[in-house]
């Protein structure tokens, strides 16, 4: 069951490196899902794709894409077999562990103005104070104008961030549990010290009001309509002195969005019709309107049928069933410094290729898809006959602890669904690593499937 070391598989490194230096631009601009969602467009129109509403029918090679909310993204290469035969899909989410800003958010105490936050999916508290951070997001006014916010990713933007206990006087707080040493309710941003003159109270607070004011034309009020997450600042780099790896915030999902993206962009005149979703919510449960628990991608699906046949409801599920799924999402990779936690004979490392997860969940299995194990013969027939490298892993020891992707949700409608992406270290913390051999291997493997799979 050994698999070689990607780097070893190539004699030229110049691909791996080049496909990475894309993905780290497209990390840098995509600190969250609105932002990622824009890039995405920007690629696939780049490569002829166009918008859904511009079709009034469909045929084979038509490339399109569908926009839910801002914050979802769903593209299609239509084949020449009909939809009820299924699609080959890949999907990822683009939402990130960040905090978020609350809608009553700015105070002001001891002459700092400060943002409330509360923190998004699963994060390590303390991770996230002495850090550069940035804000990033939108302000909704009234009148239904729509305020981008951006700031600290600028070479000359200022960064904002959360204080910490000196060590000179943290004798109690070391006592404390790693959960508790940093509490939810002090991830506190602090944005400004300047008082406004002229102002009896809150005159720090007032002057950041101000400064929201001449920049942005929004009011204190605005923060109700507004969207608005601290994440951290700065560009992806490259990491390790060979530059081998990847350093950047929101790997996970973002490195196998990405890579699914690219794949389906290099798809021409496919016999399956082809189709990459990106979905919001992942880390907080698939919910709401813009999670894969959403109508969306079945009722894109069933907009696809009336523009290319005569729709009726049995054709949604026949196509909907015939279906291939790949649920990229990402591995926790074996780190030298915290073996202990690992089972190793199934556990994923770095630069021996995309991972397969059969199952994920906690514990018992509990939240997961366990695949099919004849759709996972189809997929190493189509690897190995692609001289792709791949392994096979699951989160950790039995009862380690665990985790969950989308795929049992796109399983729910009763397609064939595996886990499949790329190993991770530090997982969900504010600077994630990736191997760059990885992430080419990855979508090396994207495009065969998308391809082969039958």
């Amino acid at each position: 069951m050994y698999q070689k070391n990607i780097w070893e598989k190539y004699e030229d490194h110049g691909p791996i490196f080049e496909f990475n230096e894309g993905y780290k631009n497209f990390l840098t601009h995509s600190k969250n899902e609105r932002l990622a969602v824009k890039e995405a467009i920007k690629l696939a129109e780049a490569k002829g794709f166009k918008d859904l509403k511009e079709f009034k029918t469909l045929k084979a090679g038509d490339k399109v894409y569908v926009i839910n909310r801002k914050k979802n993204i769903a593209l299609f290469i239509i084949g020449t077999e009909p939809l009820t035969n299924g699609l080959n899909i890949l999907g990822a989410h683009i939402d990130s562990p960040r905090l978020d800003v609350k809608q009553v958010p700015l105070y002001e105490s001891y002459d700092f103005a400060l943002l409330d936050t509360h923190y998004y999916g699963g994060v390590k508290k303390y991770q996230w104070v002495t850090i550069p951070l940035a804000i990033v997001g939108v302000v909704v006014k009234k009148d239904g104008t729509v305020v981008d916010i951006n700031i600290g990713d600028e070479p000359n933007d200022p960064v904002v961030g959360i204080s910490d206990l000196l060590i000179h006087l943290s004798g109690e707080q070391l006592q404390k549990r790693a959960a508790n040493v940093i509490e939810g309710e002090n991830l506190d941003v602090t944005i400004g010290s300047i008082p406004l003159k002229d102002k009896e109270k809150d005159k720090v607070k007032e002057n950041i009001l101000k400064l929201l004011k001449e920049k942005y034309d929004i009011e204190e009020e605005d923060f109700l309509s507004a969207e608005l997450e601290i994440v951290p600042a700065g560009e992806t780099k490259d990491y390790g002195l060979d530059r081998s790896m990847v350093a950047g915030y929101g790997h996970d999902d973002r490195v196998c969005a990405y890579t699914s993206l690219m794949a389906t962009l290099e798809i021409e005149n496919p016999s399956r019709t082809c189709c990459c979703i990106l979905v919001d919510k992942e880390e907080i449960g698939s919910v709401g309107a813009t999670g894969a628990q959403s109508r969306f991608f079945e009722d894109t699906i069933a907009t696809l049928i009336s523009k290319t046949e005569d729709y009726n409801d049995l054709k949604l599920r026949e196509a909907l069933t015939n279906s291939y799924m790949l649920s990229s999402d990402v591995s926790a990779a074996v780190d030298p410094l915290f073996v202990g936690v690992n089972e190793l004979k199934n556990s994923c490392f770095f630069a021996k290729g995309i991972v397969f997860n059969k199952y994920t969940g906690s514990r018992g299995k509990g939240g997961c898809n366990d695949a099919n194990p004849e759709f996972i013969a189809k997929l190493r027939n189509v690897l190995d006959t692609h001289e792709i490298v791949y392994q096979t892993a699951e989160l950790g020891k039995v009862d380690q602890g665990g985790g969950g992707t989308i795929a049992y949700i796109l399983a729910n409608l009763n397609m064939n669904v595996i886990d499949a992406g790329i190993a991770v270290l530090n997982m969900h913390a504010p600077m994630e690593i990736v191997s760059k051999a990885d992430v080419y291997e990855a979508y090396k493997a994207y495009i065969a499937f998308l391809t082969d799979i039958k």
